[in-house]
């Protein structure tokens, strides 16, 4: 039984975090956007700015509705794919350097209740 927890603890301790900051970019057509994500929950798209969390392999994001957008998600270096929510298909972006700090003139909506989600 001893060597089944050490196991698990090391098994645990040898995940690394999920990083998600970073300035992310994605191609809509022919239009390149850009997403700004920051350690500190905001995640700014032009002049929107929304809360993220993750929670297991699903990225919720709210734009201060009063619900959490949930999307499925999948991290592999510095490409990201969310799928699933109000998204009709995948899309998947591409970290292209570091975020940068949130201006202070721009405020993190506040956090939905975390059974406030849309499907």
């Amino acid at each position: 039984m001893r060597w089944l927890i050490a196991a698990g603890v090391t098994a645990v301790a040898a995940q690394a975090p999920v990083r998600l900051t970073g300035d992310w970019q994605a191609k809509a057509g022919d239009e390149i956007r850009h997403i700004m994500v920051r350690s500190d929950s905001s995640a700014q798209f032009g002049r929107d700015v929304a809360r993220w969390r993750l929670v297991g392999d699903s990225l919720w994001i709210t734009l201060g509705d009063g619900v959490w957008q949930v999307y499925g998600m999948k991290l592999a270096g510095d490409k990201l794919t969310i799928s699933g929510g109000d998204l009709e298909k995948p899309v998947t972006l591409r970290r292209v350097g570091p975020p940068t700090a949130r201006p202070d003139t721009l405020s993190i909506p506040e956090p939905p209740a975390p059974n406030q989600r849309a499907w």
